[in-house]
């Protein structure tokens, strides 16, 4: 099952059964939902100065890793450490001399010459959903080290979703920004902040889809006719909608109705609009290469989604069914070891490794960014509980494709990766990176709803990465 939320957060407040019942199916004349597309686009702006414009990405897929992944047992090993620094698993060579990762990554090690490592990521926060939003937003959280910190000003920095969507157009009817397969959320189900418009306003939200791909017959409610509509009768209510839309033209109320109109109709009528869902058309052996998982289906779905044009698809990692609640996805405050290997491992290993392959195998990985980060890290020494802690002092993530040069590795840290030791890359650095590579310049400008100027990034890009 999946639903459309189109105002994130307040990320528990989408569009509500009963509006959609309201502007469903093309239902009195299809005027209610052609609206909803019009308020998306209102306030619709350019952005202006920046400097120039570098990266060749049309597209760009960011992977985040809710819960914060521990740098010892992924990308940044340290196995001359102390037995409680280092832990029980080894390290591994990659196809790159001298680079190596976590044993449990063997499938990425095989390609590790496609990727950038960073390995002094740091925020200084070690609080879920603060830290967390200036990784999403690139703008630190006021204040900071601040769990189940809600959304609203002064933390309403739009998200990077939000900003690819106000810059780039929509196509076919898609958004130019999705993110899936479900909003972020702290025990209890509280929202994170930074995943809206925020100041831009909610017309550049990006659209939330809460889904399951994995599901057995997953399918997108409202990207098909009803049963009773045939193509025929649906393209007579297009011509009667026209026939409307003519003897009301002159207003200024329904000024532009026709392109909103027709977003609608694309949604219901343009197979392309249609086809990046349908991930039955995938052959079996793709399927199961990224894996028969939530996670691993939505990562298929993604590169489905930048394959028909979306210019950004932010993957969730969701919580798993099996999660307890002291060691919820990548939160392994206990038995690191064991949910590494259980689950978190054998589902990230394939999915991630099966996107890169696939992405390069199609020639799309050149124009298509992809970005592997959490939160923060995990605590260099492991606790009584057999885990790892909060850690935001320094935490690693990857890049790969958009013109990324890969098979390197920038930023180090200290002997226990506990702190930067040099090289280190601030939320800000990272989001101006990856602007740059969607050819988007980190300095260009934006106007708040009051007129000010705002610019997209305050970060540089991280040198060495392109």
């Amino acid at each position: 099952m999946l639903s459309f939320y189109d105002r994130p957060v307040r990320l528990c407040d989408g569009i509500s059964r009963r509006e959609w019942l309201r502007v469903g199916g093309l239902s009195a004349l299809g005027l209610g939902l052609p609206a909803l597309f019009e308020a998306r686009q209102a306030q619709a702006a350019a952005p202006t100065g920046g400097g120039p414009v570098g990266g060749k990405a049309r597209s760009c897929i960011f992977l985040f890793m809710l819960g914060g992944p521990p740098q010892h047992e992924t990308w940044d090993p340290k196995p001359e450490a102390a037995a409680e620094i280092r832990g029980n698993l080894k390290p591994i060579d990659t196809n790159v001399p001298g680079l190596k990762v976590g044993e449990l990554m063997p499938q990425t090690a095989r390609i590790a010459d496609k990727i950038c490592v960073l390995r002094a990521l740091s925020t200084n926060d070690n609080a879920h959903s603060s830290s967390g939003y200036w990784v999403l937003t690139g703008t630190p959280h006021q204040p900071m080290n601040s769990e189940n910190a809600k959304p609203g000003f002064p933390n309403n920095w739009p998200c990077l979703g939000a900003v690819v969507r106000r810059l780039r157009p929509e196509r076919s009817g898609q958004p130019s920004a999705v993110t899936l397969p479900e909003h972020i959320w702290n025990t209890g189900m509280v929202p994170w902040p930074g995943q809206d418009a925020g100041w831009l306003g909610r017309p550049s939200d990006p659209w939330l889809m809460m889904c399951d791909p994995s599901e057995a017959g997953f399918q997108v409610p409202g990207l098909s006719l009803p049963a009773e509509v045939t193509s025929p009768r649906f393209a007579g209510r297009q011509s009667l909608l026209g026939a409307v839309d003519e003897r009301f033209r002159a207003s200024r109320a329904v000024g532009g109705y026709d392109s909103y109109r027709q977003q609608v109709c694309d949604l219901l009528s343009a197979p392309q609009a249609r086809k990046a869902f349908k991930l039955e058309e995938e052959p079996d052996a793709v399927r199961d290469r990224y894996g028969r998982t939530r996670f691993g289906q939505s990562v298929l779905l993604a590169r489905r989604l930048v394959e028909a044009g979306v210019s950004l698809v932010q993957v969730n990692w969701t919580r798993h069914k099996e999660d307890t609640a002291a060691s919820p996805a990548w939160d392994t405050h206990q038995k690191n070891e064991y949910h590494l290997k259980r689950t978190l491992m054998p589902t990230m290993d394939p999915a991630y490794s099966a996107l890169l392959e696939d992405l390069s195998e199609r020639g799309m990985l050149d124009d298509t960014l992809v970005v592997w980060v959490g939160e923060f890290g995990r605590s260099p020494k492991i606790n009584g509980g057999a885990g790892r802690d909060h850690w935001g002092y320094v935490f690693s993530g990857a890049l790969a494709g958009g013109g990324v040069r890969g098979g390197q590795v920038i930023g180090a840290s200290d002997a226990l990766g506990g702190y930067p030791k040099e090289g280190r890359v601030q939320p800000h650095d990272l989001s101006a990176t990856i602007f740059h590579s969607l050819g988007l310049p980190p300095g260009a400008e934006l106007r708040d709803p009051l007129g000010r100027p705002m610019v997209l990034s305050r970060g540089e890009v991280i040198k060495g990465v392109f």
